[in-house]
């Protein structure tokens, strides 16, 4: 190897493959900084208007997110278990299970937020990507 030229074909393998891995660290980490940042969006969104109210805090504090990794594949996840997050975010009109009658707005708080980190998040990746190569 002289000045970033390869003589081996093994050499320029295992330099990609160092690369590689580094590049999946990054990523993975980029990953869990920005599932994050997106929860705490999601809280901010979720505590007043034009999102839903805060009563007891429960619901806002119940989000969460996870980053799982295999091999290469990096799937961040960010959510609630909380039943009321869909009726949240896009209303409800109708009858519930137990025949109450609803025409409750939605209180967007999710979509916007992920609206916003998507290319945030694109571009961190990238840079990442760009500075473990």
């Amino acid at each position: 190897m002289n000045g970033g030229s390869f003589a081996a074909p093994a050499a320029l393998a295992a330099a990609l493959e160092r690369g590689a891995q580094r590049s999946v660290v990054a990523a993975e980490t980029v990953m869990r900084h920005h599932a994050q940042t997106l929860v705490q969006q999601v809280q901010r969104n979720a505590s007043g208007r034009p999102g839903p109210r805060v009563v007891t805090g429960r619901y806002r504090a119940s989000w969460r997110s996870e980053v799982h990794r295999a091999a290469a594949v990096i799937v961040g996840e960010v959510g609630t278990p909380a039943p009321q997050a869909h009726r949240l975010e896009f209303g409800f009109v109708g009858v519930d299970s137990i025949g109450r009658h609803y025409a409750q707005r939605p209180f967007p708080h999710l979509g916007s937020a992920v609206e916003q980190a998507g290319p945030v998040l694109v571009r961190s990746l990238g840079q990442a990507v760009e500075v473990a190569l």
